[in-house]
């Protein structure tokens, strides 16, 4: 076990998909799929600071096992608070090797609210 896989905790991924809304029409659903490991790390640096101000949300790192792969828009969800995540970032761009002993790969995210369901 490693400092890594102590920072992990428990997400879920968060699945769109169009329901009936009761006339005729559709509406956006959201439903809860398959559970991963991960950690959230908030970005406070100066940079994302000034950003907040101006208006970006709050920027986190999510960090996973190589062998999990989130892509940009996914939305996923840390079940100890319920936060919701939308990434920002593709999966494929910031990974460590296969060589490496250090088994992670990392998006950006943003904390975000899902709409329509």
């Amino acid at each position: 076990m490693s400092l890594l896989d102590d920072a992990y905790e428990s997400f879920v991924m968060i699945e769109k998909h169009a329901e009936p809304d009761g006339y005729g029409g559709k509406r956006d659903a959201w439903t809860e799929g398959m559970e991963i490991q991960a950690a959230a790390d908030l970005n406070t640096s100066i940079q994302a600071r000034v950003g907040e101000v101006q208006g970006v949300t709050s920027l986190y790192t999510i960090t996973t096992p190589r062998s999990m792969t989130l892509e940009y828009h996914d939305v996923i969800k840390r079940l100890s608070d319920g936060k919701i995540f939308r990434i920002t970032s593709d999966g494929d761009d910031k990974k460590t090797p296969r060589s490496a002993t250090l088994d992670m790969r990392q998006v950006s995210a943003e904390e975000w609210i899902p709409t329509g369901g």
